[in-house]
């Protein structure tokens, strides 16, 4: 037995990467996102304390790639063996070299919700004895940081390379899909970040952290539009192949879900609440909470988008 294991079965209906993957992408990618955005501004603005942004986005990303793990792991065929990824590699696939970050990215993350939980453990009689740990692992924080920085942004990569593999679907095979993952997680992932910043840990919504994150939000959903458009173009313009996965942005159900979900609901939602409305209530916090809500539901429906139209527009 060579440890091999199938992802093509479990919860799927015919398709190589089905729902639950989709699902998978999507946590992943805010967990990276997230988490990534949180350690920019922490090291650029040499910030020593743990933040109300930081504690979320250390918070959102554990509880997202944990529940990214486990839509993974209920898509395989045999979810029970699920160990063999863990001990068989091959480094010529990009699903081994994915787990090997991931084996490295977890731990890490869960290390850096403690830290940035240290005041909540200490107050807690329950997570108390968590506190000469803590203390211990201090040193390492820094170090630790950095590396879970370069992961971070791995996994949202990761998510792009994984299913841009499949050679056999034009709209998914292409090299720009990790940089659109990688826009799109650190977009959605600094959204439910402040979220849970803002709601749990009572982050102002006028601090300076959500001032750099409001004025860094639009550069990126700006990036995440250029590389959808070259992703278009190069279909619309390519050969027979290319054109037929064109048809999915204007044929069809996920052409609904395109235009409705990721355009109308993930661009033009935020864009709507912040310019064209009035500037008291672009600056409530219905807004703020509407604006989130909209990214990451738009971040959804692209990951959906790209993993079911890529399979389904193929020749």
């Amino acid at each position: 037995m060579d440890g091999t294991i199938e992802f093509s079965m479990g919860l799927s209906e015919g398709v190589a990467w089905p729902w639950p993957i989709a699902v998978y992408l999507f946590f992943a990618g805010i967990s990276g996102g997230a988490l990534a955005v949180a350690l920019f501004i922490r090291f650029y603005k040499k910030q020593t304390i743990n933040t109300p942004f930081l504690k979320a986005a250390s918070l959102v990303s554990f509880v997202t790639i944990a529940l990214g793990m486990l839509c993974l792991v209920l898509d395989l065929t045999n979810p029970l063996f699920f160990w063999r990824i863990l001990v068989y590699y091959n480094l010529n696939s990009v699903m081994s070299v994915g787990v090997i970050a991931l084996m490295a990215y977890i731990p890490l993350v869960a290390l850096n919700l403690l830290f940035a939980l240290e005041e909540e453990i200490a107050e807690s009689s329950m997570l108390a004895p968590l506190m000469p740990l803590i203390e211990k692992l201090l040193g390492i924080r820094r170090p630790c940081e950095m590396a879970i920085l370069a992961l971070a942004l791995a996994v949202c990569a990761y998510t792009g390379f994984l299913i841009s593999a499949l050679v056999r679907f034009p709209m998914i095979n292409t090299s720009v899909l990790p940089a659109l993952f990688v826009a799109s997680g650190l977009s959605a992932g600094a959204a439910a970040a402040k979220m849970v910043a803002v709601s749990v840990f009572k982050e102002d919504l006028h601090s300076q952290d959500m001032k750099v994150l409001h004025g860094a939000e639009w550069p990126i959903m700006f990036a995440e539009a250029l590389f959808l458009f070259m992703i278009i173009m190069s279909l619309a313009t390519g050969n027979a192949g290319a054109q037929y996965a064109f048809d999915a942005f204007i044929t069809g159900s996920w052409a609904a879900v395109f235009w409705f979900g990721v355009v109308g609901i993930g661009f033009g939602g935020p864009l709507l609440l912040n310019f064209a409305t009035g500037t008291k209530f672009s600056h409530s916090a219905k807004a703020f909470y509407l604006s989130g809500i909209c990214v990451v539901s738009g971040m959804m429906c692209l990951r959906m988008f790209i993993l079911y139209a890529g399979q389904n527009f193929a020749i």
